[in-house]
């Protein structure tokens, strides 16, 4: 079994906590994209992120500065977002943090995809985004079919907690008989389930480490996910999509 995830905006440094285990297997393929970052303009670089003054002038300094073997932080610990605040993963046992790296694959724009160990350095850069690298178009293009295949779905049942942003890096290659599982965290509104992204971030955070905790390695043991506000729902769910409903 894997897991994908989507990683997070907000990075940190962190070279104390636990040691890198791995390298990025693109490795080779983020040099293109840091090269090809490098060479932008304040102005693109700006217009690339979407983001203020505040916020792109550090980022433009510290992209000159970027060096991808030096200073590295495990993937797990470098993003801080709010999913991986209630993943915790700085409270795993050791058998906990084994499972994520084995397990555990974090999908990003700039290193294609990640083991939770990986040593990387922080950097800005969605898989949505409009950056031509070696004659294609987007991030999309560029990465095709690699995170796919890495995934190894000949030999795995992938459960997809990554936003839409991020699955749609691996779904367009899906083979019949492959089994991505979306999982859902929503409430029921007029018949519909509704996804609010906060909820659904801290959730699927906390079932990382559910997962982590208790070993899980097939779908029936995932259905009995233990969270005091989302309990599965049988009638909602199929072969392709777990659904847990919010119970407040």
């Amino acid at each position: 079994m894997k897991i994908i995830i989507a990683p997070a905006k907000k990075m940190i440094v962190d070279t104390d906590s636990f040691s890198t285990q791995s390298e990025p297997v693109f490795l080779n393929q983020t040099d293109q994209i840091l090269n090809k970052l490098q060479s932008l303009t304040y102005t693109r670089a700006k217009e690339l992120w979407q983001c203020s003054d505040k916020i792109a002038r550090p980022n433009y300094e510290w992209l000159k500065k970027i060096d991808l073997r030096k200073n590295l932080t495990p993937a797990v610990l470098a993003y801080s977002g709010i999913q991986y605040q209630y993943m915790a993963p700085d409270l795993f046992t050791a058998p906990a943090l084994d499972y994520i790296q084995q397990n555990l694959r974090i999908l990003s724009g700039f290193y294609g995809i990640l083991k939770a160990f990986d040593g990387i350095v922080p950097y800005r850069l969605e898989m949505q985004s409009s950056l031509s690298i070696n004659n294609t178009v987007n991030l999309y293009q560029f990465w095709h079919d690699q995170i796919y295949n890495d995934l190894d779905f000949d030999n795995n049942i992938v459960v997809n907690l990554a936003s839409q942003e991020y699955s749609k890096s691996v779904s367009p290659f899906l083979k019949p008989g492959e089994q991505l599982i979306d999982v859902v965290f929503g409430s029921l509104v007029d018949g519909k389930v509704k996804v609010k992204a906060t909820l659904a971030k801290m959730a699927r955070g906390e079932m990382i480490r559910y997962m982590a905790e208790h070993q899980v390695k097939v779908l029936s043991e995932l259905k009995k996910f233990d969270h005091p506000d989302y309990k599965f729902s049988s009638s909602l769910s199929n072969d392709q999509k777990l659904v847990f409903l919010y119970q407040k």
